[in-house]
């Protein structure tokens, strides 16, 4: 019941942190501003207050559905849906995301090549399980997208297999595509956007406005991780969204 506990406890707040997110982006406000007021608090503490494209990995959605599956046994239902809201919102934020690209890419992804960097759910492993990369690419495939997939530490086999494919080459699922890359600059080349979606240390230090001349124009970048200093972009060079920012001029 601790574990159960725990992981729901922690899963709540990324799922808290990105809905404040989101409206971060429509107000105004700075989202890290945000994170390290509220994390300054004793009462709350600073960790897991990072916004980003939702929660993954083994255990938080399985820990949340078996406290669910417990509040409903025990005739708990009001109980039940309130952690089940937190499954519901970690799913509405990838969907959000899904849909902002869709909305900047002028509503249409057929054929258009879209640069995946990370897909696992946390730099540092090669854990793909319930990647919030998994949705949103698939979100991406369903409008017809072409995507280029780059991870240092996932091999096609595993991308593979968590988009329900089991070609050794490409893919096509739905009306989109998908290919593994073995670099960045493969998965950047000829690409209409960039979606970050895992905090890997070396995604921080790309020259992006050197990239952006190998980019089809107008050129979009989509920073789920908060991995990019909005500063270093040239704004006549690529458009830069970031999760939890109201970067409009």
């Amino acid at each position: 019941m601790s574990k159960l506990s725990a992981n729901a406890f922690l899963a709540q707040r990324i799922s808290s942190i990105n809905t404040i997110s989101a409206i971060c982006e429509r107000t105004g406000a700075n989202i890290k501003e945000v994170s390290l007021a509220v994390g300054m608090d004793h009462r709350i503490g600073k960790f897991f207050l990072n916004s980003g494209p939702g929660f993954g990995g083994s255990c938080f959605k399985k820990d949340l559905l078996s406290l669910i599956y417990l509040s409903k046994f025990y005739g708990l239902n009001e109980v039940a849906e309130y952690w089940n809201q937190v499954i519901k919102t970690n799913s509405w934020h990838k969907k959000r995301i899904s849909r902002i690209i869709l909305q900047n890419l002028f509503g249409n992804l057929k054929s258009k090549k879209i640069a995946i960097l990370g897909f696992v759910f946390k730099a540092d492993t090669n854990d793909t399980r319930e990647s919030p990369a998994i949705d949103i690419c698939k979100d991406l495939l369903v409008e017809g997208a072409y995507l280029a997939i780059y991870d240092p530490k996932v091999n096609f086999t595993n991308v593979a297999k968590e988009l329900n494919s089991d070609n050794q080459e490409k893919t096509f699922i739905y009306r989109g595509e998908f290919l593994k890359v073995k670099t960045i600059k493969e998965a950047i080349t000829n690409a209409d956007a960039i979606v970050v979606l895992t905090e890997w240390e070396e995604f921080r230090s790309i020259q992006w406005n050197k990239y952006a001349d190998l980019m089809r124009k107008p050129s979009w970048i989509f920073d789920s991780r908060d991995v990019i200093n909005e500063e270093d972009i040239d704004s006549k060079k690529i458009n830069l969204w970031k999760c939890g920012y109201d970067l409009r001029v």
